[in-house]
This record gives C-alpha cells, sequence and structure tokens, in this order.
C-alpha cells in the first residue's frame, strides 16, 4: 500500500510542475552523464524553484536509520528537515537494511523535489550494512593486481546500492598512501603508487557507474601524504602543485579523463595553493572527535574544502571536472575547529561546492547560506549552476522516472552468491607472505599453540572468529587470547603465560583504520608488550596484519609477517587456509614498508 500511495505523490508533484523527466542514457561504459533531456528538465523546473528551495537542494543531512514511529521525535526531525527545510539530500550511516530501505522511501515520499541518498561505500554496502556484500580494502584488492577485480566490485556497489535506495556512492579513494604515518587512509588507498590508484580507481568507478550509480573520487586533492586524521585536526599537506601533479593529482585527473560523476574535497590545508591564514575559533563547540582533540596553537590555512583556489581554479577550471564536487562531512574537526557551520557553508559553496554533506547544524547552515543570497554575498548564478547540476544528475539517475525502492527485490540483488564468491575470490589473491625468515609456515599443527589477537578496537573476541574459527575446523588445536585496550589485567596475564608456554604463537594484529579514533592504525599496549617479550625471548611468533600492513616496524624482529589488509570475516579465512598451506599465497604488497621491503614484496608460496 505504501508504495502505491507513494508513487501516487510522486506523479502528482511531476503534473504540477508541468514536466516530463526521462533517465539518462549511458553513452559508453564509464562515461554515466546527465543527457541533454535531463540537463532542459533541470532548466524548466529550476525556473519554478524558490531561493528556499533552490538552498535546500545544497544540504545533505547525516542520518543513521533505526525503526521510527511517524509521532516519534526522530522522525518528525528528519521529517522537518526534509519539509521545511527541503534538503536536497540524505547520507546514510550505519543502520539495519530494510529499516533504512523504508525510511528512505518514506523520506522520498515527504519531499517535493526526490531526494540524492549518499552512502559512504568504499568496502562495497556491506561497509555501513552488517547484512550486504562487504569487499576487502582497496589495498587488499590491488595486492591481487589484477584492475578487474576493482570493476566486479564497483558493479556490484553499485547494483546493491541500487537495491536499497542510494544513487551516489562516496568510493573509490584515489588517495596515494605514500605515507606510512597516515592515520586515516591507509589500507582505503589501493597504493603509494599514483599510476596503480588510477588504474584500480577507474575501475571500480566504471563498475560503480554501469549501475547508473554516481562514484565519488575521493578526497581531492590527496589525503594520502599526512600524518594527522582530519577528522581530529586539520592535516597541512606543504606540497607545490608540480609535486601534486606528480603524485596525488595522478589519478583524480585519470577519474575526470574517464568519466567520474562526483568528487569528494578533503579538509586539508595546502598552502602551496592557498595560503590563506585562519585561527582556531575561541569556543570550539566539536565535530567529529572529543573536544580537545588536536587543537594546536599553530598557523593553520584555509582547507580546501573552502577554498576557490583548489576547487574552481585547479579543480574546475584546469582539470576540466564538469560533475558533482561535495565536501567532505562539514561536521569534521578539520573544519568546525575553524569555522562555525553557517560561514562554513558559504564559504564552500562560494569555493565550488555544489553538495555540503552532513552538516553539524543544518538549520545553521542553510540560515546561513539563505542570508548570503539574500545580501548578494552569494550571486544567483552561483546558486542557479549548482542546483542546475545537481537536478540534471538527479535525473540521470531516475529520481523523477521513480524514487520509491521496490524493498521485495532487495533479497534477490544483495549478497547473492556471486557477491559472496567474489569476496572469497579477491581475498584468496590479497594474502600477502612478507617474511618467513623461520620457515614456520606451513603452519604445523602438530606443535602447541597459542593464537593471540590484538585489537585497537572495543568489539570483542567475537572480531577474530572468523580466522580462529578457521583455524579449528581445519584441526589447530589451541588457546585462543583476545586483547583490547580495555581488557583487565588479568586476561592479559593469562595470554601472557600461555603464550610463554607454547611452540608457536599466531598472533592476529587487528591494527585498524578508525576514523576519528586517537588510537588509529595502531596496536594496544597491553598486548604490543607481550609480543616484544615474545620476540625478545625467542618465540616462534607468526604475525598477520588483519590491519594496519605497516605495523611490522613496531616489531621488526618478528621472523614472519602475513600482511591480510583487513579484518573482513574473508580475509580472516583466507589468511588461516594460508598459514595452514590450504591455499597457494600470491598477493604483493602495493605499498613499500619503510627500511623493510619495497613495493611488490611477495613471498609466493604453492598450495601444500
Amino acid at each position: 500500500m505504501m508504495k502505491s500511495v507513494s508513487s501516487s505523490l510522486i506523479l502528482v508533484t511531476l503534473i504540477l510542475n508541468g514536466i516530463v523527466f526521462a533517465t539518462s542514457v549511458v553513452d559508453s561504459p564509464g562515461k554515466f552523464s546527465p543527457s541533454e533531456r535531463d540537463w532542459k528538465n533541470a532548466d524548466k523546473l529550476l525556473k519554478k524553484m524558490s531561493v528556499e528551495e533552490k538552498v535546500g537542494q545544497l544540504i545533505q543531512i547525516g542520518v543513521n536509520a533505526r525503526f521510527a514511529n511517524r509521532d516519534g521525535s526522530f522522525y518528525k526531525e528528519l521529517e522537518r528537515q526534509v519539509v521545511e527545510n527541503k534538503i536536497g539530500g540524505i547520507i546514510f550511516f550505519g543502520a539495519p537494511m530494510y529499516e533504512t530501505s523504508i525510511l528512505i522511501n518514506r523520506m522520498q515520499a515527504e519531499a517535493k523535489l526526490p531526494l540524492l541518498m549518499a552512502l559512504d561505500a568504499e568496502t562495497g554496502v556491506g561497509m555501513r550494512f552488517a547484512d550486504a556484500t562487504n569487499f576487502p580494502w582497496a589495498m587488499a584488492v590491488a595486492a591481487t593486481g589484477e584492475p578487474d577485480f576493482a570493476r566486479r566490485i564497483g558493479v556490484i556497489t553499485g547494483r546493491e546500492a541500487r537495491a536499497m535506495g542510494f544513487q551516489h556512492v562516496y568510493a573509490p579513494v584515489l588517495d596515494v598512501n605514500n605515507n606510512a604515518a597516515n592515520p586515516v587512509i591507509n589500507v582505503r588507498s589501493f597504493s603509494e603508487d599514483p599510476q596503480e590508484v588510477a588504474k584500480f580507481g577507474t575501475a571500480f568507478i566504471e563498475g560503480v557507474q554501469s549501475e547508473k550509480a554516481i562514484a565519488t573520487a575521493k578526497h581531492f586533492p590527496g589525503h594520502g601524504d599526512t600524518d594527522v586524521d582530519s577528522h581530529r585536526g586539520l592535516p597541512i599537506i606543504d606540497h607545490s602543485l608540480a609535486s601534486l601533479e606528480k603524485t596525488e593529482l595522478v589519478p583524480f585527473r585519470a577519474a575526470i579523463k574517464d568519466g567520474v560523476a562526483s568528487v569528494m574535497i578533503a579538509h586539508i590545508a595546502l598552502p602551496e595553493i592557498d595560503d590563506e591564514i585562519v585561527k582556531p575559533l575561541k569556543n570550539y563547540r566539536g565535530g567529529d572527535a572529543e573536544v580537545g582533540a588536536e587543537i594546536v596553537e599553530q598557523k593553520a590555512y584555509i582547507p580546501a574544502t573552502l577554498s576557490k583556489k583548489v576547487q574552481t581554479d585547479l579543480l574546475r577550471n584546469d582539470m576540466g571536472f564538469k560533475g558533482l564536487i561535495v565536501t567532505d562531512a562539514m561536521s569534521m574537526s578539520g573544519l568546525t575547529l575553524y569555522f562555525e557551520q553557517g560561514e562554513a557553508g558559504v564559504r564552500a559553496f562560494l569555493a565550488g561546492s555544489d553538495l555540503l554533506e552532513k552538516p553539524s547544524d543544518p538549520d545553521a547552515m542553510i540560515a546561513g547560506l539563505l542570508a548570503a543570497v539574500l545580501s548578494g554575498r552569494i550571486p544567483q548564478t552561483r546558486l542557479d549552476e549548482s542546483v542546475r547540476r545537481i537536478l540534471a544528475w538527479k535525473s540521470a539517475v531516475g529520481l523523477f522516472k521513480d524514487r520509491i525502492t521496490n524493498i521485495d527485490a532487495m533479497d534477490k540483488i544483495i549478497s547473492g552468491p556471486e557477491s559472496l564468491a567474489l569476496t572469497d575470490e579477491v581475498a584468496t589473491r590479497a594474502i600477502t607472505l612478507v617474511r618467513n625468515d623461520a620457515s614456520a609456515l606451513p603452519l604445523d599443527r602438530s606443535k602447541k599453540i597459542v593464537v593471540l589477537g590484538l585489537s585497537n578496537g572495543f568489539d570483542g573476541p567475537e572480531t577474530m572468529a572468523s580466522f580462529a574459527g578457521t583455524l579449528r575446523s581445519n584441526g589447530v588445536r589451541s588457546q585462543v587470547f583476545y586483547l583490547q585496550e580495555n581488557s583487565l589485567p588479568e586476561q592479559a596475564q593469562a595470554a601472557r603465560l600461555a603464550a610463554a608456554d607454547a611452540d608457536i604463537i599466531v598472533v592476529g594484529l587487528y591494527g585498524r583504520v578508525r576514523s576519528g579514533a586517537k588510537n588509529s592504525v595502531g596496536v594496544p599496549e597491553n598486548g604490543a608488550a607481550i609480543l616484544r617479550e615474545l620476540l625478545a625471548n625467542g618465540k616462534q611468533v607468526v604475525g598477520i596484519s588483519f590491519g594496519n600492513p605497516y605495523v611490522l616496524s613496531s616489531f621488526p624482529d618478528m621472523k614472519t609477517y602475513v600482511v591480510a589488509y583487513g579484518d573482513m570475516a574473508s580475509l580472516q579465512r583466507a589468511a588461516a587456509r594460508s598459514i595452514l598451506g590450504l591455499q597457494p599465497v600470491t598477493g604483493r604488497l602495493p605499498i613499500s614498508l619503510p627500511g623493510s621491503y619495497s613495493r611488490g614484496t611477495g613471498i609466493q608460496v604453492p598450495a601444500k
């Protein structure tokens, strides 16, 4: 019943607007863009819109969906943003799948103009939704050496996103991870080599856009060479334009040439490009970090998200990008440390952005934008330029034809056998053996084995369930321990004693990328201390990185080292099979481990 009622509402809207919208055509694979008719329809609709409606189109609020009674405060506030503030879209984060898609349909039915629904999906839709397909991280995909894996992952990502009601995919990451100390990009990047990033990134984009979903190249102009997480502070990249052209901009130029539909701007400062000085707010009201995190009284420069020199001069004019420019989340501390939301929205828009993602205070941002339009600070022509582009892309993805998601079809599309098989295939090919100096692999199952997981998360022993379970199901009898930062001293002591008495200790290093967290990509000291003791005492240790591949630098005496690039269940299963000799090991490092191993390293081992 809901579907038919909602469809009727959409039909009435179209008749009142007096415009018939058509879907766009795909000119060729990877060249997905609005058709001539999409642009004409956008022009017609633009003429009928009020200033309030136009400003609303620029705003994309962030939501964690859940079951919501229609008279409850959560639903009413979301409804207010859609109906009264006339927002243009929503980005959804982790939540149950069906509740999310139902809420998407509810809001699409409430909106006068269809909403552009977005999703962070760097590892597929499963990055945010537990029951959808969660592919290995980009660096694992590059470790296979096969760009076609990236294209196939992109196809499934676009297909599953559309099946849930999303049209805008915030992926791939085109940052070149050429800084081993980077706390926020790391395995989210394909490689430290710009050409490899371009090759795998454009393949992913082609896959996503073949499903008529909007792919997003991020984080322009490149977040790879930073040692500050922009969720917690403002990274400063002191590179010249010539230097950027050799490295950071290479993948973005390739993506633009191949027709990427949108580009996301990073909260990073580039003083060689734009040296406008900014100062921290006296009364910091918080963002995507704790109060006080990374606030340093130092000379800082305007973030790229607010820089016309970066967005308009470089990205639009020099690089020729004609698609949608979207900001990174406007709630991130790299921005909120320096600007209130109203002013941040105005400056980002004047710099060249079309979509302002996830403001921490949508009302303040909308008020600031409206005041700037009415005062003439934002010219009407500039406003119309972005709104026209947004409307044309909404038409291109078919939102004016049908904005309602067929929930009954979701379980026929998402997490199907093809998707799961591809996940396992990529994981199998990605596992990389970097060091086997002690000839500890394949694992001798007759020895006394302890399996120890060291995690920078707070999600409990289930984190390593896939790894430990695969070992157990293949005949490994072992004691299993798991330590995280808040583990009790008694737990750490039990792990220490068991490991000291073992012949072989298999250590899962779950130092994962955790955006906005202080201990991103590291391992907790309680477990690290035990590992150092074991290595100092000459114990046979098999280390497996289920996250940060650079963690070997913290334990240089580890004689056996395997890189799995992530904690996805598929990677954990593949890692377990690899150390047992049950599958060939064929992965190669897409990055170098400074002072140890060069890019391309990978000991090739046939199955036993």
